[in-house]
């Protein structure tokens, strides 16, 4: 019986041994890596937009007492050791307070106690000129420093009404005989944690999360409102 033979196709010489060229889009954009780089680095090096508080635009008053959200500031979480606080006060030009509730200003510029090795530094954002606080203390060992410009919302307090009026809510003593001027505390506003600041025998600044703005401002108009206060 004869041996069937099947012919197998074989590839012809030289076709497999060309490459398909990229198409000349690709090939230009492989070229390119960085264009999209240099699209990005032009947006974030742009001015950023200024700075807006979920409470500008509200007032609110009663009898004996006026609410008044405060302009933008600097602001940085600050926690530094012993060791490191002269170094600290150097480039601030400020002596941070290390008693408990104590505050200390100069210049435009005041840092609040809140714990043994924890301050909240503020300072005036007026003049574009101002150095932002954290370059003030950059190459300071030992420390750790936080913006958080953008995450509080400050609110003013001020009349002979305004101790009643934070006490409608707030349960530690801030009269004036426990609570003098310059004293600060990190408490709570019924539901809203705060940083309580007395400058003034009949004012107040209230620090908060600018999520807790809203809360806070509305509590503090009713209570002003209130006909026990």
């Amino acid at each position: 019986m004869a041996e069937r033979k099947t012919a197998s196709k074989k590839t012809p010489v030289g076709v497999a041994s060309k490459a398909k060229k990229p198409p000349k889009a690709a090939a230009k954009k492989s070229t390119e890596p960085n264009a999209a780089i240099g699209a990005s680095a032009a947006v974030t090096t742009s001015p950023s937009l200024p700075r807006m508080s979920p409470l500008d635009g509200r007032y609110a008053s009663g009898p004996g007492v006026t609410l008044t959200p405060l302009a933008p500031r600097q602001r940085i979480s600050l926690r530094a050791d012993a060791q490191s606080l002269k170094a600290v006060e150097a480039k601030l030009g400020l002596a941070l307070p290390t008693r408990p509730k104590m505050s200390a200003s100069a210049d435009g510029m005041s840092a609040l106690w809140l714990g043994p090795d924890e301050w909240l530094v503020v300072a005036d954002d007026d003049a574009a000129e101002v150095e932002p606080l954290p370059a003030r203390l950059a190459g300071v060992a030992g420390i750790s420093v936080v913006d958080v410009s953008h995450r509080n919302a400050a609110i003013a307090v001020v009349g002979p009404a305004a101790e009643a009026v934070i006490a409608a809510g707030c349960p530690q003593d801030i009269r004036l005989g426990s609570f003098p001027v310059g004293a600060v505390s990190r408490t709570i506003l019924s539901k809203a944690e705060i940083v309580l600041w007395r400058t003034g025998e009949q004012r107040f600044e209230i620090e908060c999360w600018r999520s807790f703005a809203d809360y806070v401002w509305t509590f503090l108009a009713e209570a002003a409102r209130s006909p026990a206060v």
